[in-house]
């Protein structure tokens, strides 16, 4: 086709492995087979850990990206529908490979779930504050959608700390009864329910009746910089359901090797699904994070940040007691979280609503939120199995 002088011609569309290949994130890629042979070589578990975790983070990421460009090519409606769903898709198929392995999986299934919440507001948040704030002096976000984010995690944090105190309540009383074990399994389906449906009703909120105080100046676009999906609706599909497929592949292979990787490396299974399984299901979005802020996105860095935090706390845990009700083992996963545990949430929920207050963040900032976690770290290593 002829172009008009004194105008150039769009460049070409590169192909989807060119683009992939640009990336550094998506070259750990190599980790998959590297897993796949060590598992059939029959190779130490902690080598076959280590590498199927490494697969899981580009998956996890190849996952992201597929939604975003289907959320542009659906519309906003379905599209942050697609986002809420599928923004811990990682996460929530490592927990529910874990659950098919019984209870003896559930102390690492929840802290994986507090991992996540944790990590999200502390780590996440931390290196983004950090990152963008040795870039640009001060920068801003939306105050309403951060301070509706952190009442809603304080919300969702009530709903999973009362379990734990009820369980302490009753051991404090003496031996906990077989009837008092199951009052707590009802209380946490209950609690399981109230937190599914605010979920659902916190997106009619966000994404229907008032979406307009979510929105950034200059609409949706003067966040995310985009201008149209960059993936057709086929190709993102496509993508979409090979990376979960290898999503859950190398899930599988990691709680497979969970516990004799924790044995190797001197690692509490409480530990492991804090620290590392969290870091590991939550890679890509780090990046995401980070990246946005070194580009002074910063509303789209705290969205990620709190929104996946959120999602954790009122949809993959509910999901995740509904399902192992469904697996029929003969206890079913509760709410019921270590003291550890249940202290750090409630100290993450109280650092991010003092972070988030203002509307504005610095690297000193992002400097004591990663102070903390690390503080945070320390006090799961050591803590006993």
């Amino acid at each position: 086709m002829d172009v008009p002088q004194g105008q150039t011609s769009p460049p070409p569309k590169a192909s989807l492995l060119a683009r992939l290949t640009r990336s550094p994130l998506y070259w750990l890629l190599v980790a998959l087979p590297v897993a796949v042979i060590l598992e059939r070589m029959h190779a130490a578990d902690l080598w076959v850990f280590i590498a199927s975790g490494v697969a899981i983070i580009p998956l996890a990421g190849l996952m992201g990206r597929a939604t975003e460009n289907l959320s542009e090519s659906l519309g906003p409606g379905i599209g942050g529908l697609l986002n809420a769903t599928f923004g811990n898709a990682a996460e929530l198929i490592i927990a529910l490979m874990a659950l098919a392995n019984g209870p003896t999986m559930y102390p690492l299934v929840k802290a994986s779930i507090t991992g996540s919440i944790i990590g999200n507001v502390l780590l996440v948040l931390g290196a983004s504050f950090l990152a963008g704030g040795l870039r640009f002096p001060r920068q801003t976000f939306n105050r309403t959608a951060a301070g509706m984010g952190s009442t809603l995690l304080a919300l969702a944090a009530i709903g999973l700390i009362m379990p734990t105190l009820f369980f302490y309540l009753h051991q404090a009383g003496g031996t906990l009864t077989p009837e008092q074990s199951k009052n707590i399994e009802f209380l946490s389906e209950e609690i399981a329910g109230i937190l599914a449906a605010i979920y659902v009703l916190s997106l009619v909120f966000s994404l229907v009746t008032h979406r307009h105080l979510f929105d950034p100046p200059g609409g949706p676009e003067a966040t995310t910089g985009s201008h149209g999906p960059e993936w057709s609706r086929r190709t993102s599909i496509l993508v979409l359901l090979v990376a979960t497929a290898g999503v859950a592949w190398m899930s599988e292979m990691l709680v497979g090797s969970v516990e004799h990787a924790g044995e190797a490396l001197g690692m509490t299974r409480v530990f492991l699904g804090v620290i590392v399984v969290a870091v590991i299901g939550n890679a890509a979005e780090h990046s995401t994070a980070v990246l946005m802020a070194l580009k002074n996105k910063m509303d789209l860095a705290v969205n990620i940040a709190v929104g996946s935090s959120l999602q954790i706390a009122l949809f993959v845990a509910p999901v995740l007691v509904f399902a192992s009700m469904g697996m029929g083992h003969a206890v079913p996963l509760d709410l019921h979280f270590t003291l550890l545990e249940t202290i750090t949430v409630v100290l993450t929920v109280g650092v991010l609503a003092l972070v988030c207050q203002d509307g504005e963040s610095h690297w000193m900032e992002g400097v004591m939120l990663l102070g903390v976690y690390a503080i945070v770290a320390l006090a799961f290593y050591h803590l006993p199995e």
